[in-house]
């Protein structure tokens, strides 16, 4: 495959893919230092950053999720902002306004916009589900668009531009949870676990002590800027799109070759975002992990982050106990991996002929 396909083949391509090695070890390293574990959830949000997406992260309190951020931020030569989230934030609070202010060389008054938190590289919006849906509204804006719109005038937000949102799955009183609608503009929605008992004992002994932390940053703008490009021109099979479109088609009940258990437990499924998402997070992990190919298992280890927002299950899955990630690791353990064997399944027939 020559480079005009989107193959990573140049000098400047190979070197760009060993200095995104280099940056992943080196930020893993500089997070060490202050978050104890994790790694997984380290991973998904920098391949969400180098894909150009956004995160949920969702935990019970005191899991570090606010400090893991505004640390990873550290770690970038970024401009960094933490919106604190509550039920009387307003648009403007974020978005920014316009103030009129004297021209003291005319003596005249005019309009000036006064940038609101949004105008950063990085933004932590803490608690997203404590703020009403239309402060919400204005940050979804934001996250598609890349814009922000005051009165009737569009203001640009700066590149890079990634936000990472936590919010509270045990507190429902005073919140406003986000639409699986709007949540599906989220690339990840990442789930943030309870330590082990011997990252916990590591987490006692370290915070309870003097600690002496020295985050150097890692990456630039431009620099992430490239990395991004580059993503884009790792190579993917028809085999892979193949796959990462069975994934996907599977959860929308009422179509043909659908599993009855997706049936009996779904109410909604996932739209082609996901698949978008799941291919280029795929390319993503691959240059983490030092390659220019994509592989079935970059596929199905980001099938969790990518449709467990993305798909909605129903009563009867309630009942059961069945979760979204229970529903999408069953669909992974029946969607056949090797090449050639998705064409010979006659369920498989019926879903890429439909």
């Amino acid at each position: 495959m020559s480079k005009s396909d989107g193959e990573v083949v140049s000098e400047t391509d190979r070197d760009a893919m060993k200095k995104l090695q280099t940056a992943f070890a080196d930020i893993k390293r500089q997070l060490g230092q202050v978050i104890v574990g994790q790694d997984m959830v380290i991973e998904e949000m920098l391949i969400a950053m180098f894909s150009r997406g956004h995160c949920i992260l969702e935990g019970v309190p005191g899991l570090a999720k606010t400090l893991m951020i505004s640390t990873l931020a550290k770690c970038l030569s970024l401009d960094f902002s933490r919106i604190q989230f509550t039920p009387d934030l307003m648009p403007a609070d974020i978005t920014g306004t316009e103030i009129i202010e004297e021209n003291r060389s005319t003596g005249q008054r005019e309009f000036k916009f006064l940038a609101g938190a949004l105008f950063a590289n990085v933004i932590l919006a803490d608690e997203i589900n404590r703020t009403p849906p239309k402060t919400q509204a204005a940050l979804l804006e934001a996250m598609q668009e890349r814009q922000v719109t005051v009165g009737r005038v569009r203001h640009k937000l700066g590149n890079p531009f990634f936000v990472l949102a936590t919010q509270n799955p045990i507190e429902q009183e005073g919140t406003y949870p986000l639409p699986e609608a709007q949540q599906d503009r989220f690339m990840f929605k990442v789930f943030v676990k309870y330590p082990s008992f011997a990252e916990e004992f590591e987490i006692a002994a370290r915070t309870t002590s003097v600690q002496h932390e020295d985050i150097k940053p890692v990456l630039t703008a431009d620099q992430i800027l490239e990395l991004q490009q580059l993503v884009r021109k790792v190579p993917v099979t028809d085999h892979i799109i193949k796959y990462a479109l069975a994934v996907v088609r599977q959860t929308r009940i009422g179509e043909p070759g659908v599993p009855k258990f997706v049936k009996e437990w779904l109410s909604w499924g996932a739209g082609p975002r996901a698949v978008q998402n799941l291919i280029l997070g795929a390319k993503a992990r691959a240059l983490l992990h030092g390659r220019a190919h994509v592989t079935t298992e970059d596929i199905s280890v980001l099938a969790l982050p990518v449709l467990r927002h993305r798909i909605l299950t129903n009563f009867t899955a309630a009942s059961e106990g069945v979760t979204t990630d229970k529903v999408i690791r069953r669909l992974l353990d029946e969607t056949p991996t090797k090449e050639g064997d998705l064409e010979k399944d006659d369920r498989f027939k019926k879903i890429f002929s439909s």
